[in-house]
C-alpha cells in the first residue's frame, strides 16, 4: 500500500505546513459550529426560561389576587354575617293581643325564652284599659320603643289596636304577631271571666262578681253583656285606630282589618291551633321563640289562664247570636284568618306517622355566584 507524501511548496510554504494549516482551520470551523449550536441552544434556554418565569409571576400575581379576593369575600361575608346579627338584635316584636284569645299562654311562653333566648318583654299597659291612643301618645309610644336601644331586641305585648307605623314616617317597623280565636267562643269566655275570673290569678275578684246570670239567661231577655255588640273586638283590633274601626258593623273597618293582616303582619296564629302558631314562629323568628314549641310541649305553658266556671250554651242560644250581623262579619273576618293561616302552616310545617310537628327543609340555594 502506498502512503501519500506530501512534497513541493505553494507560495512559499511546504505542503506539508499547508495541511497542518487546513486541518487547523477545519477544527475551527467544527468548533464554531459546534459553539455556535451551543450558543443557539442557550439562547432558546434563556428565552424559555424567561417565558417560564413570566408564566410563573403571572400565577403568582393571579393567586395572590385570588387570595386577596377569596379574603375580601370572606371579610365581606363575615361582615353580612355580623350585619345580620345586628339586625336581629335591632327587631321589635308587637303582639297588640286581643282579649280572651289564649294571649297569656303564649305570653307565658314569651317569659320564659326571654331568659334563654336573651331579649326583652315588655308589657303595654293603657289608662283605663283603653284600646285606642291618642295621636300624640302614638307618637310617643313608636319614638320610645324605637329608640329604647337598651332594651332590644323586645317584644312588646299589650290589649292595644292596630298602629301602623309608617303613617309616622319610621322606615323599619316593628313586626306584628298576633291571635283570633272565634268570635262567639271568645265571647263566652269573656262573659263568664268577667264574673267568676280564672284559675291564673282565682283571688282576684273581677268587676262582674257575683252576678250568677247564665250567658243562656243573659241571651235570653236580650241583656247588654252579651249583646252582639260584644261581638266586635277583633276586627277593631286589626283594623287600627280609624273611628270607623270602632262602629261596630262598618263594613269599611272588615275590609280594613283584612288588609292590615295580610300586609302589617307577619303571622296571625289561631287559638284553637296555639301549638302550631308557636312552631311557625320558631320557624321564622328562631331569635325569640327557639324552644318554644318543646317549651309548650311540656304542658306547663299550654292553656295558662281558664276561666273558672263556664256553662256551654244552649243551641237557641248559639241560633240567636250567630243570626246577627255583627256575628256574621266576625266570624268572616275569623275564617279568612284561618285561611291565611292554615296555607302559612302548609308550607311551613309538616308533620310525621306520630302526628309530631316538623319545619320543613330549606328549599332553596344560592349558586353561580359572579363575579368569583
Amino acid at each position: 500500500m502506498s502512503v501519500l507524501r506530501l512534497s513541493g511548496n505553494f507560495l512559499g510554504l511546504p505542503m506539508r505546513t499547508w495541511a497542518v494549516l487546513l486541518s487547523i482551520f477545519l477544527i475551527c470551523v467544527s468548533v464554531y459550529r459546534v459553539f455556535d449550536s451551543l450558543n443557539s441552544q442557550i439562547v432558546i434556554l434563556n428565552d424559555s426560561r424567561s417565558k417560564l418565569e413570566k408564566a410563573i409571576t403571572q400565577l403568582q400575581l393571579e393567586n395572590i389576587q385570588i387570595s386577596e379576593r377569596q379574603q375580601q369575600e370572606l371579610a365581606s361575608e363575615k361582615a353580612l354575617v355580623a350585619k345580620e346579627g345586628n339586625l336581629e338584635d335591632d327587631i321589635i316584636i308587637v303582639y297588640n293581643r286581643v282579649p280572651k284569645t289564649g294571649s297569656t299562654s303564649l305570653a307565658g311562653v314569651v317569659y320564659d325564652l326571654c331568659l334563654i333566648n336573651k331579649f326583652h318583654v315588655i308589657h303595654l299597659n293603657t289608662s283605663k284599659n283603653q284600646r285606642t291612643l291618642s295621636l300624640a301618645d302614638q307618637m310617643h309610644f313608636i319614638t320610645n320603643i324605637t329608640h329604647w336601644e337598651k332594651r332590644k331586641p323586645a317584644i312588646y305585648h299589650g290589649h292595644l289596636a292596630f298602629i301602623d307605623f309608617s303613617r309616622f314616617g319610621l322606615k323599619q317597623p316593628p313586626i306584628y304577631i298576633n291571635m283570633v280565636r272565634e268570635p262567639l267562643d271568645r265571647l263566652i269566655s269573656y262573659y263568664y271571666f268577667v264574673r267568676y275570673g280564672d284559675d291564673f290569678r282565682p283571688h282576684m275578684k273581677r268587676r262582674k262578681a257575683g252576678d250568677n246570670e247564665s250567658f243562656d239567661e243573659c241571651v235570653a231577655r236580650d241583656g247588654e253583656d252579651c249583646a252582639p255588640k260584644n261581638l266586635w273586638v277583633q276586627i277593631p283590633y286589626f283594623c287600627g285606630h280609624h273611628a270607623e274601626c270602632w262602629e261596630s258593623g262598618n263594613e269599611w273597618a272588615l275590609e280594613e282589618a283584612k288588609r292590615n293582616l295580610v300586609h302589617h303582619y307577619l303571622i296571625v296564629g289561631i287559638t284553637e291551633e296555639l301549638r302550631s302558631f308557636l312552631a311557625i314562629l320558631e320557624a321564622v323568628l328562631p331569635r325569640f321563640f327557639h324552644g318554644a314549641s318543646a317549651l309548650y310541649n311540656q304542658g306547663n305553658k299550654s292553656h295558662l289562664r281558664k276561666t273558672s266556671k263556664k256553662y256551654p250554651p244552649k243551641p237557641e242560644t248559639l241560633d240567636k247570636i250567630k243570626d246577627s250581623h255583627i256575628y256574621r262579619m266576625e266570624r268572616e273576618f275569623y275564617e279568612y284568618a284561618v285561611e291565611h293561616f292554615h296555607y302559612i302552616k302548609s308550607i311551613t310545617l309538616r308533620r310525621n306517622i306520630d302526628g309530631d310537628i316538623f319545619i320543613k327543609e330549606r328549599r332553596f340555594l344560592f349558586e353561580k355566584i359572579r363575579p368569583r
